[in-house]
């Protein structure tokens, strides 16, 4: 839609202004995996009393690290677009996005802790209506403030918010009062009123939740510096750009589907002493995972120029984007491998290898392959490579860890403070 309404320059500006405000979405998401492993391990072991001291921490957690970044975007936004931002027009467009947007990053944050509370408790039926409706209205809403107000790129950051914070009132809502309606009785019920603090519990949450949410900072953060260097090969390759990595982010879709279903059927596995049957449910899904996604990423590649052109239609740009597309195809079957491995290694506690691995694929080999691209005449072969190699180094590096087995021995250690037992 923006780019239908504005041009190239503010798909690029939003394209800047996206990895800021999703740095502190990111974070929440790293604190959520610490709460779908506390949950599901809790669920399985029919301790549903003690998932509410388990949300609560999550909730305070998320809170602690959101808030003062939405403070810094709010109050800075344009010195921080031009750190990785090229041209005048497409750092404007970004500024006036970041703004509106970072009023998002907190509820973001909680919507992905509600969320994962409930996949962990068996329902993944109700986070999918909910979040589903908050997309549906951010797009309706998108719609008619960027093309009925002429909004622009605020009209686009203005319906992310409200989206958001709709997801929140639900999810609080149903948790508290256990129901919700059109879709009926929730598996757990939480008592806002109480306290519910156990220290214990966060100290748990912060020790599986630090790793993830690094990991996702620096797979997040690393589009500064990436954004950087394709901005070297013109604001034409950023659009292209900004559009194969929605492309890739719609492909990976099944792949947090897939991950949270591991990690949920895992964890109560695990919750229950159940290790073969965790086992079991950890190598089904990968290979679930990896199957839908060499079928996803085998029909986009066939299909790359005319779902590109439904972003862009100059003819130089079409070609890139479409070029784009395809080696987000082959990184995005990674990408799929990485998820479905991942999904034990978090249930369990096991986090701090796929940060490793996300460091190592992004600045040792990713960032340095565009920097060649952009800076010799390999030219768009190494933005290419940059996208496979973001995704494979660290797929390679996480399903070696599953392959250890080491999650399991991990999960034990962890399990006294989870549900009681060791």
């Amino acid at each position: 839609m923006v780019g239908s309404a504005l041009g190239a320059s503010a798909i690029a500006g939003v394209g800047y202004g996206v990895p800021f405000w999703t740095m502190t979405y990111m974070l929440g998401g790293g604190i959520a995996g610490g709460t779908i492993s506390l949950v599901s391990q809790r669920y399985g072991a029919d301790q549903s009393d003690r998932i509410g001291s388990a949300v609560k921490g999550s909730i305070v957690l998320a809170l602690l690290v959101t808030l003062p970044l939405v403070v810094l975007f709010w109050t800075v936004p344009e010195p921080l677009i031009r750190l990785i931002g090229s041209g005048e027009q497409a750092i404007d467009y970004g500024v006036r996005y970041l703004k509106v947007a970072c009023l998002a990053m907190p509820f973001a944050a909680l919507n992905l802790i509600g969320s994962r509370t409930l996949i962990g408790a068996d329902d993944a039926w109700t986070p999918m209506v909910v979040r589903a409706g908050g997309a549906a209205a951010n797009i309706v809403l998108n719609a008619v403030l960027i093309f009925g107000f002429g909004l622009g790129v605020v009209g686009a950051a203005i319906g992310t918010v409200v989206g958001s914070i709709a997801g929140v009132a639900l999810f609080g809502w149903g948790l508290g009062a256990g129901r919700l309606p059109f879709i009926g009785p929730l598996p757990i019920q939480i008592d806002w009123s109480r306290l519910d603090w156990d220290a214990d519990t966060v100290r748990l949450l912060v020790r599986i939740s630090t790793p993830l949410a690094l990991r996702k900072v620096a797979q997040n953060g690393g589009q500064f510096p990436m954004l950087a260097i394709v901005g070297l090969f013109g604001p034409q390759v950023v659009a292209a750009y900004v559009v194969a990595l929605r492309v890739r982010a719609l492909m990976n879709t099944p792949g947090w589907g897939f991950g949270l279903a591991s990690s949920s059927l895992v964890g109560q596995s695990l919750g229950q002493g159940q290790e073969p049957e965790a086992d079991a449910y950890a190598k089904d899904t990968l290979r679930y995972t990896v199957t839908v996604y060499a079928l996803a990423g085998a029909a986009v590649f066939l299909l790359a120029a005319p779902i590109s052109r439904l972003f862009v239609g100059d003819p130089s740009t079409l070609a890139t984007t479409t070029a784009l597309v395809r080696a987000t195809c082959v990184s995005v079957l990674l990408w799929g491998l990485m998820n479905g491995a991942l999904g034990p290694l978090r249930t369990s506690g096991d986090t701090t290898w796929p940060f490793y691995g996300q460091l190592l694929g992004l600045f040792a080999f990713s960032l340095p392959a565009a920097y060649i691209g952009a800076t010799t005449a390999v030219g768009h072969w190494g933005l290419y490579a940059s996208l496979v190699l973001e995704t494979g180094i660290p797929a390679a590096v996480v399903y070696y860890r599953f392959r250890t087995d080491k999650w399991k021995a991990i999960s034990r250690s962890n399990r006294a403070a989870a549900v009681g037992t060791s």
